[in-house]
C-alpha cells in the first residue's frame, strides 16, 4: 500500500484524482492510498474465497462483490467520508448501490494481505470497518497461512479468533459460509 499523497487532501481532490488516475485509490481520514496490482497468490486466494462465498449465498438475499468495487462510508461532511476497495465484501442491501459504488457498511469484508498492505489492512482498515458498522472482517494472511476473524457480538463488542492450518473458519454473519484452511492455503 503506497501513499499517493501523505498530506491532507479533501474528498473533492480525491474524487478528481480518482477520475484521472488508472490506479486503485482509497481515501481514509484525508489520506489518499494507492493499491499496487496484487500478486498471483493473492488473486488465487481471492478467486477461491469469492467462489465459496458465491456458492454459500445461493438462494439468499445477499451477494458477494470483489475488487475493484468501491465502498463509500458516507457522512454529511465530505471530509469525514471514507472510500475503500475491499478484496471481497458481502451485502444484503442491494438498494445501497449507485451506478459506481456501494454506499454504507457491508455486512462482511475480507482483505487478503500483501507485503505492501499489511499495516493498512491490519490497523487502518480494521479500525475503519469496526467503527463504521461492518459486522465481520476477515484478514487472510497467505504468508503465515492463517485468518484473523473480527466479528461484533450481540453487544456490539468486537470478538477475535485466529484460525490456522487444520482449522475451519466459520462466519458469524454469513452462517452458511465456512472455509477449511487446508483447502484455502494448498
Amino acid at each position: 500500500m503506497c501513499f499517493w499523497n501523505k498530506k491532507h487532501s479533501t474528498y473533492k481532490e480525491f474524487e478528481k484524482l480518482r477520475i484521472e488516475a488508472d490506479d486503485i485509490l482509497e481515501y481514509i481520514d484525508g489520506v489518499i492510498y494507492m493499491s499496487p496490482s496484487p500478486c498471483i497468490r493473492h488473486q488465487e486466494i481471492s478467486s477461491f474465497l469469492h467462489g465459496e462465498l458465491y456458492n454459500s449465498l445461493k438462494g439468499k438475499d445477499c451477494s458477494v462483490f470483489s475488487a475493484p468495487t468501491d465502498v463509500l462510508f458516507d457522512h454529511a461532511n465530505d471530509e469525514a467520508k471514507k472510500k475503500v476497495v475491499p478484496d471481497l465484501f458481502v451485502t444484503c442491501n442491494p438498494e445501497n448501490f449507485t451506478e459506481s459504488e456501494y454506499v454504507g457498511p457491508p455486512e462482511f469484508i475480507i482483505e487478503i494481505l500483501s507485503p505492501s498492505s499489511r499495516s493498512h489492512d491490519m490497523v487502518t482498515k480494521l479500525n475503519l470497518y469496526m467503527n463504521n458498522g461492518v459486522k465481520e472482517y476477515w484478514i487472510v494472511d497467505p504468508i503465515k497461512n492463517h485468518i484473523m476473524l473480527y466479528a461484533k457480538d450481540h453487544n456490539n463488542e468486537v470478538q477475535f479468533d485466529l484460525m490456522n492450518i487444520g482449522d475451519v473458519a466459520i462466519s458469524k454473519t454469513i452462517t452458511s459460509f465456512e472455509i477449511n484452511l487446508n483447502r484455502l492455503f494448498n
